[in-house]
């Protein structure tokens, strides 16, 4: 009895070893399937950082562009206020001179 149960037991062995037998072609194209996904997958991630790099880049060169016209309006407008301070110095020194003259 032993002896047919050993021979039971390796004849389904033997079958389930044809049954799922090496098969190099299919697993191969499978694992080239997969690795041609994750490369696809890789590319996909790094044009999507790159972009995202780009994007980066040119947010920051808006700021600087922004921060440089906030202190050129900044500069200005001091200009401006130095001036208009010297013009009204003046005028108030020309009133002055005018009615202390005799």
């Amino acid at each position: 009895m032993k002896k047919l149960i050993a021979l039971t037991s390796l004849l389904a062995l033997g079958a389930l070893g044809m049954a799922c037998g090496d098969t190099p072609t299919a697993n191969n194209t499978a694992a080239n399937a997969m690795a041609n996904a994750n490369k696809a997958a890789q590319d996909a991630a790094n044009q999507i950082s790159n972009a995202m790099q780009q994007v980066a880049n040119q947010a920051n060169a808006a700021a600087n562009a922004a921060k440089e016209a906030t202190n050129a309006a900044s500069d200005a407008a001091k200009s401006a206020a130095n001036a208009a301070t010297d013009a009204a110095k003046t005028a108030a020194n020309a009133a002055a001179n005018a009615v202390n003259k005799p």
